[in-house]
């Protein structure tokens, strides 16, 4: 293998979770293992930005999974174009580090953003949507006879083992065959890999649930082979994550406040009730422990604050107008913690310990939209941690699924609904700065990086160094 260093994103891997990974813990003995000082907020594209930017939201622009667009009226969740991402990127920095090294510099795999990047390789999921409804699984690659090579190699990619109630470690083992084999014949210097099993059971069951052992050990597993492979072929590997994922047991339903205060905006459709983003007085872009709140006229900030002042689960308030270190109560400053750009709201609300924000308006399920009880990531105007779940008040669900692939067989449009409404399932979300230390997320790296948490901002520019120094 001609590539010199790999990075292994382990997502939700903790600080207090590594001690439970045997091999992956054996392996880190032997290595400088640190704490990442989590960062606001701790959401998986705009942690990534960071890594890769070494710029906090303010600067790169990702300031949550989605957001509202306020020109267009309408909320954005997943986009994968790299030019959202502002900063100078690692794979440039290392392009001009080292200016006559020859053969790609940087494969991507899997991290965001990652569609038209100045990475060398690219893979990522892409979907195809016929316009008869269906979602059949499929990559974009860079370059693109990458596509087909994988694909015919190991298979499809396996889309809804990746995403949804279904979800599984089969979506990571598929990554990590595939990264296995770009390192081996494409010979990047730098490859990124996401490996994300551990964000579903931990979400789903919250990380001190018994079964999140299990998990641990089948990922522990697949980690030490990989690990393995990659150094006995010369490569140096560094293994880091974005968040830790903690329990909780409660959601704060912000528009359901926000509505009830009169604020919020609601179409009925079919007999459904939709919101309507651009025509609300204000609205909240929930995303796991972090919710953004636009507001369209600023003569009503005041209101809005002081009727979110009173809604249980909400920690923190961050208040575009205030200065950096002002405080007044639950407010806290929006630059102060560095997430003051023209695609944040107004306001970003950070949950109490053990809450998470939903994305619901709707206090009566049957007016709740179509798309609700169905994965739809693009659709739904906030996160839904729910689409890892099949409702458990469903009959014979298997029976239901089964028939509802039929019916698309054979033509017909049909809804998947087996996706529950209950907050009450999730069990695990990040994106609040924790206070306990073991849910800090982990870098495990060949040099030592002093003592104290390393700033997410830094990995930047360690990764760099660790590329270069593998290759010296």
């Amino acid at each position: 293998m001609a590539a010199r260093h790999v990075v292994l994103n382990v997502v939700g891997l903790s600080m207090g979770l590594l001690p439970r990974m045997q091999r992956l813990g054996a392996w880190a003995s032997r290595r400088s293992v640190h704490a990442v000082a989590p960062m606001l907020p701790g959401l998986t594209t705009s942690v990534q930005a960071t890594y890769t930017t070494g710029l906090d939201p303010s600067g790169h622009g990702i300031v949550a999974n989605g957001w509202y667009d306020r020109a267009l009226a309408e909320v954005h969740f997943w986009k994968q174009s790299n030019h959202l991402v502002g900063g100078e990127k690692l794979w440039d920095l290392l392009r001009r580090a080292d200016p006559n090294a020859t053969g790609p510099a940087v494969a991507n795999l899997f991290w965001w953003y990652a569609m038209y990047s100045g990475a060398d390789i690219t893979v990522t999921p892409r979907p195809c949507y016929p316009a008869d409804g269906r979602k059949i699984p499929d990559l974009w690659t860079n370059p693109s006879d990458l596509r087909d090579e994988l694909q015919r190699r190991f298979g499809p990619f396996p889309l809804f083992r990746f995403w949804g109630p279904a979800a599984s470690i089969e979506s990571t083992r598929w990554i990590a065959a595939a990264a296995l084999h770009v390192v081996e014949r494409r010979g990047p210097r730098l490859t990124l890999v996401y490996l994300p099993h551990l964000d579903y059971p931990l979400q789903k069951l919250g990380p001190d649930h018994p079964a999140i052992d299990a998990e641990l050990v089948a990922l522990d597993g697949l980690l030490g082979e990989m690990i393995e492979t990659l150094e006995s072929s010369g490569c140096a590997v560094t293994v880091l994550s974005e968040y830790g994922i903690e329990p909780v047991d409660g959601a704060v339903a912000v528009n359901e406040a926000l509505r009830s205060a009169g604020f919020l905006a609601i179409r009925t459709e079919l007999g459904r009730e939709l919101l309507d983003a651009g025509a609300s007085r204000a609205f909240a872009v929930a995303d796991h422990q972090i919710a953004h709140v636009y507001v369209r006229d600023p003569r009503d900030l005041d209101a809005v604050v002081g009727g979110l002042a009173g809604v249980p689960g909400i920690a923190m308030i961050l208040d575009r107008r205030l200065a950096p270190g002002a405080e007044d109560g639950l407010r806290r400053s929006l630059a102060g913690a560095g997430l003051d750009h023209a695609r944040s709201g107004d306001l970003v609300l950070v949950a109490a310990r053990r809450r998470w924000f939903s994305y619901r308006w709707w206090s009566d399920d049957r007016l709740a939209p179509d798309y609700a009880r169905t994965v739809d990531i693009h659709r739904k105007p906030g996160y839904d941690p729910l689409e890892l779940f099949i409702d458990p008040a469903l009959r014979m669900p298997r029976l239901r699924i089964a028939w509802t692939l039929l019916r698309r067989r054979l033509g017909f449009r049909a809804l998947m609904e087996v996706i529950p409404l209950d907050p009450a399932l999730v069990r695990g979300s990040h994106g609040r700065i924790p206070e306990d230390p073991s849910l800090f997320p982990v870098l495990i790296t060949r040099s030592r990086h002093g003592d104290a948490p390393v700033p997410a901002t830094a990995i930047r520019d360690l990764i760099l160094a660790e590329t270069l120094s593998a290759m010296a």
